[in-house]
């Protein structure tokens, strides 16, 4: 089976969740790399970062310019920055109504490498959608998660000093049509779908938050608390 647990921290089982709200990208990414480096030299318990980002889309290490379809002028119309980013993978979208996770991780304490850090990460987002009543699963298919052919996560992440960045991007209730304007992780036929769209109703990013903790802390073996 594709997907699994990780194995506990030797030195924590604390974990801070942090849920700011809705966080400008660039900002976002400061506070991951102050958590990052204070994680790294043991000042902080391991960290998961919740939040929202406004319309932003982002090019990880494998991105190009033309896996933005829109130009400059429909960018502006639209509201979307554009940002290079130093995660694995290419294009995606981040936006209102999708939950932005950024598990600041210590996998060298693990004997973890990125590879099961990534499938565990698919284990806790398919377990959260199985609780909510969407099926999904990440067999056979890219990397991320999927319900039936379209797909609902992506995960792009970054391993320094042993410690993770960046995680994965989950559809609660986001607005789709702004995917069209990109080639979403490098596959252009690729479908996108939410949470809300596979339910037929809508849903709140908070309570998707609430559901996603328990199944974070049981994944990596870790006791969550609010910080």
């Amino acid at each position: 089976m594709r997907t699994g647990s990780i194995q506990p921290s030797a030195k924590t089982t604390a974990c801070t969740v942090l849920r700011p709200g809705r966080v400008a990208y660039d900002e976002a990414l400061e506070l991951q790399r102050t958590l990052h480096q204070e994680v790294a030299e043991g000042r902080r318990p391991e960290t998961l970062l919740l939040l929202e980002h406004p319309h932003v889309f982002t090019l990880g290490r494998r991105g190009a310019g033309s896996d933005i379809l829109a130009d400059e002028n429909r960018l502006l119309e639209l509201g979307v920055e554009v940002r290079h980013t130093d995660r694995g993978g290419q294009a995606t979208y981040h936006g209102p109504g999708q939950i932005v996770g950024y598990p600041i991780l210590n996998l060298r304490s693990r004997r973890s490498g990125p590879l099961e850090y990534v499938r565990a990460l698919e284990r806790v987002i398919i377990d959260s959608l199985a609780e909510i009543g969407v099926s999904a699963s990440s067999e056979d298919r890219p990397t991320g998660v999927w319900a039936g052919d379209a797909k609902i996560a992506a995960i792009g992440v970054k391993v320094s000093r042993g410690v993770t960045m960046h995680g994965f991007a989950l559809n609660v209730d986001p607005d789709l049509s702004y995917f069209d304007c990109i080639i979403p992780c490098g596959m252009p036929d690729a479908e996108v779908t939410s949470i809300a769209r596979e339910l037929g109703r809508p849903v709140a990013v908070e309570v998707t938050m609430d559901k996603l903790t328990p199944h974070f802390e049981r994944v990596f073996g870790v006791v969550a608390s609010l910080g």
